[in-house]
């Protein structure tokens, strides 16, 4: 421990002997460079670093943050933001040496130059603190800024290297500022990057402390929201031995190269780190024996190293590979330039700067100690740190200009720190003909540079921009540098654990590996992936959509239904055109023939009327095939229902004209033609047949339905209930029930004349085929159950024209002998005479029973007996002829019977 404490104390006095060589104003507390004003701005930045115990070193970067500082201040106090005021600002900068010891050493100072006027005594309180400028890097300035909120004291970070996110935190810090953004955005510009160029394993390297620690904090978030994996992480030591540092390197080195798949690499380490891990990189592959091509990588340089283009020591940059920095934002013109222009023309003659920049001279060892340095600063400084300080001094100055326009401020202790932090963070300020503003956590968030290095003439540039970041939109805006094709082109370097999978695949992860290494598994069924790398396949819209295995889109499922396309289709079609055909045929002939015997006793009218219904029917069919409309589907079975009404009560009217022919009973006759009114009966039968299909499509109307199959979509009509569809065809039964039982009473009649059979047949054909459609419609579904009603109602259709039709269209045109009155009375005369023998044989019988019995009262067959075949062939005989007066038919045909007895 001892040990320690006294190579700290040598450090520290090595600074302040160094510091005490060149200062304007030597005080025995600290070192210091100080300018007068009426307020002063504290400077706490690195001018010096040791490069061993007993030398030191001043950088390029300490001399241009200090110039620029100067230069700033001594340009605001030359705008009329202050000469109005007839104020001006001064400057008091300490050397922190890189210790946090020396910067609490000069923050404590500060603080107690800030408190005039409140009642503290200073040797300086005519000159009072009101801001901060500083420190460099993030440790110091954490450390700074925790002193500097105990007392509001502003403290703006105008280093690149002072971006922690921690700082942000104005719980914490409610004092501290800065005028470059903090590293949450740079971290989040380089994942949109990786994830632009289509990288997902990448590594990461950085020094350890707040600044790297907090980086890779951010960005391991960022990345993992993002499918971005890590690689490795290497963390390089920050203090330590010589031999700790080297062998931390080379593991480092090693843990890159056991990685071969991570070609990029994110770096947020200090330069001096970066410097040593490139030397190591070509130290290994020497001593591997290997090419150096292998250490070739993609670096993400963060903004603490990405303009030091010194780090490639003896290398080349084709050695390092590509190199990608991030910067802050500049501007092209700058009040810097102008003032090294006169520097350089007044150097000699400046006293201070002549003192100043002579330890620089020594230790570069060049002749010209004014325009040999002015030259190396143009070459080596970064634009982006002298706007950083522009944008701080001028914020500050017109922070304390606001303030002041109300107020005496030259008055020591009426203007207070903390009402300059209150300005900071209210105010809009102007630099370079520009509008800013602090944000809510202090920071002005101008954004990126990405520049891309290039080597011209065995020298890197480092100030090539290709992109511009905003972390407002949080995209890239690219430029129009010579670089961009290059800068595209790192699309073709893969840095990946697995390769990518395809669409038509999805990534599988193994258990306990990366989320970045997987297999590509191929999508299943109606599952499908459009874009490479996909973590799950999407489903497809099942109901509309489908794909096959491995699939990278979905497809349309087709669309079928019945179609007019279909051969079978057209071939109902066509049976039901035929039939159409037919039916007119019939019609045309019933009415040229319809005085004739045939025709007569077919019905007359009535057949028309069948025979149009049936037309309709036919019609119906057509209905049953082509896409599916509601319409179509309401109408189709509505128009088939009502018409084969139609048709089925026309023909139980001729079935209860056949009933009431046969019926032997003259008092049960006479009610039954009381009743017996045929077109009464039909309008009935209909209207109860419109009844039903009305409430049919009040309470549920058939509709268009669609079924989702596999890779289809069948669209058929949905008949709504199927309890009304078997109601309106229940009702059809019945009726054809009641037809084919009044038939069958009376099949015996006349055959040639008699419908009887036919209506018998017809119907039951009916009712069979009616009967198997059922259970079939019922059970089955697809694509042709529309044919399979299509095919019922062409046999029911067609049963009728066979049953009813034909017959009596083959007698008119081939048999037109027997389609005359003659032939007619001929055939009922015969059928009455064979009628009343058989009567007669049947009573003869039944009184000799009765008569050896002695049992009956009956005798023999009386005229009663004889009224039913009298009675039925002048029935018969009126039907056909009609105007033959019944008695005297009746007379005739009783007599008739007599005569032959």
């Amino acid at each position: 421990m001892a040990q320690i404490s006294a190579l700290l104390y040598l450090y520290v006095n090595v600074c302040c002997i160094i510091l005490g060589n060149v200062a304007l104003e030597y005080d025995t507390k600290a070192p210091e460079v100080t300018a007068r004003g009426h307020f002063i701005i504290g400077g706490i930045v690195v001018l010096f670093f040791l490069m061993s115990f007993f030398s030191h070193r001043i950088s390029v970067g300490s001399i241009v943050l200090l110039l620029a500082m100067m230069n700033a201040i001594d340009s605001m106090n030359k705008s009329p933001f202050l000469m109005d005021l007839d104020i001006t600002l001064g400057y008091r900068v300490q050397d922190s040496c890189r210790d946090v010891s020396m910067g609490l050493r000069a923050t404590a100072d500060f603080i107690e130059q800030a408190k005039c006027g409140t009642g503290h005594a200073s040797s300086t309180c005519d000159q009072p603190v009101v801001a901060i400028l500083g420190s460099s890097f993030s440790e110091m300035s954490i450390v700074v800024a925790r002193h500097l909120a105990l007392d509001m004291i502003p403290q703006v970070s105008l280093d690149y290297s002072s971006t922690a996110v921690i700082l942000s935190d104005k719980r914490r810090f409610p004092s501290f500022m800065r005028t470059v953004p903090n590293d949450k955005h740079q971290t989040a510009a380089m994942v949109q990057l990786i994830k632009h160029h289509g990288w997902n394993w990448v590594g990461m390297v950085i020094s350890d402390g707040d600044y790297g620690r907090s980086a890779l904090e951010h960005f391991a978030d960022q990345a993992a929201k993002s499918g971005i994996c890590l690689a490795f992480k290497c963390v390089l030591p920050s203090t330590g031995t010589d031999e700790d540092l080297h062998s931390a390197f080379r593991m480092a080195v090693q843990t890159i190269y056991q990685n071969p798949k991570a070609r990029v690499i994110v770096s947020f380490s200090k330069s001096s780190h970066m410097k040593d891990i490139y030397q190591e990189m070509r130290n290994e592959v020497l001593r591997k024996g290997q090419s150096m091509e292998s250490m070739r990588r993609v670096w993400l340089a963060s903004d603490s190293w990405s303009m030091a283009s010194y780090v490639q020591g003896d290398l080349s940059l084709a050695d390092i590979g590509h190199v990608v920095g991030f910067n802050f934002k500049t501007i092209k013109h700058s009040s810097f330039s102008e003032y090294l222009d006169r520097l350089e023309a007044t150097g000699s003659n400046n006293t201070w700067i002549n003192t100043f920049l002579q330890e620089f001279t020594m230790q570069t060892n060049i002749s010209d100690p004014v325009s040999q340095v002015v030259k190396i600063i143009r070459e080596n400084m970064n634009p982006a740190t002298v706007l950083s300080v522009e944008l701080a001094v001028a914020a500050i100055t017109q922070a304390i200009a606001s303030l002041c326009r109300s107020r005496d401020c030259k008055t020591p202790g009426n203007l207070q720190p903390w009402e300059v932090l209150e300005a900071l963070r209210r105010n809009e300020f102007e630099c370079h003909g520009r509008k800013y503003t602090f944000d809510n956590l202090g920071d002005i968030n101008q954004g990126y540079d990405v520049a891309l290095w290039r080597s011209i003439e065995g020298k890197i540039d480092v100030h090539d921009i290709v992109a511009e970041y905003s972390p407002q939109v949080s995209s890239f805006t690219l430029t129009d540098s010579n670089s961009t094709g290059r800068f595209h082109d790192l699309q073709q370097i893969v840095s990946k654990c697995s390769n990518s999978c395809m669409p038509g695949e999805f990534k599988k992860t193994s258990e306990g590996l990366h989320t970045c290494c997987y297999e590509c598994i191929n999508c299943t069924e109606n599952y499908y992936s459009n874009d490479t790398d996909m973590d799950e396949c999407m489903s497809c819209d099942k109901k509309t959509e489908w794909s096959p295995q491995g699939s990278a889109l979905c497809l349309p499922k087709t669309v079928i239904f019945f179609t007019w396309q279909d051969r079978f289709a057209l071939a109902l079609l066509a049976f039901s055109g035929l039939g159409i055909l037919l039916v007119l045929l019939v019609s045309a002939l019933f009415l040229h023939k319809r005085d004739t015997p045939v025709v007569r006793a077919a019905g007359g009218p009535l057949t028309q009327v069948i025979l149009y219904s049936l037309v309709v029917s036919f019609i119906s069919v057509v209905l049953f095939v082509g896409r599916p409309r509601s319409l179509q589907c309401k109408v189709r079975q509505m128009l088939f229902g009502i018409s084969f009404t139609v048709c089925v009560s026309c023909i139980l009217v001729k079935s209860l004209k056949i009933l009431l022919a046969f019926q032997s009973n003259i008092d049960m006759q006479g009610a039954l033609r009381k009743v017996y009114q045929s077109y009464l009966i039909v309008v009935a039968c209909v209207a109860f047949q419109v009844t039903i299909c009305i409430c049919w499509l009040v309470l549920k109307s058939p509709y268009k339905h669609v079924v989702s199959q596999p890779k289809t979509m069948l669209e058929y009509c949905h008949e709504g209930s199927y309890v009304a569809f078997g109601v309106m065809l229940g009702y059809i039964a019945l009726l054809a029930f009641v037809c084919f039982v009044c038939a069958f009473v009376g099949r015996k009649l006349p055959q040639r004349y008699n419908e009887a059979k036919f209506i018998t047949f017809s119907m039951l054909l009916y009712l069979t085929s009616w009967m198997i459609f059922v259970p079939i419609y019922i059970t089955a579904d697809g694509l042709y159950l529309p044919a399979v009603e299509m095919v019922v109602i062409l046999i029911s259709n067609y049963g009728i024209i066979g049953c009813h039709f034909l017959p009596k269209c083959y007698i008119i045109l081939f048999r037109k002998a027997q389609n005359t009155s003659s032939a007619f009375r001929e055939k009922l005369y015969q059928y009455n005479v064979k009628s009343t023998e058989s009567f007669s044989v049947s009573g003869t019988s039944v009184s000799e029973k009765h008569f050896s019995n002695k049992e009956s009262v009956r005798h023999s067959p009386s005229e009663k007996d004889f009224v039913k075949p009298a009675f039925l062939y002048a029935y018969l005989f009126v039907h056909v002829c009609g105007h033959i007066n019944l008695r005297s038919r009746l007379t005739s045909a009783h007599c008739a019977s007599k005569n032959d007895r």
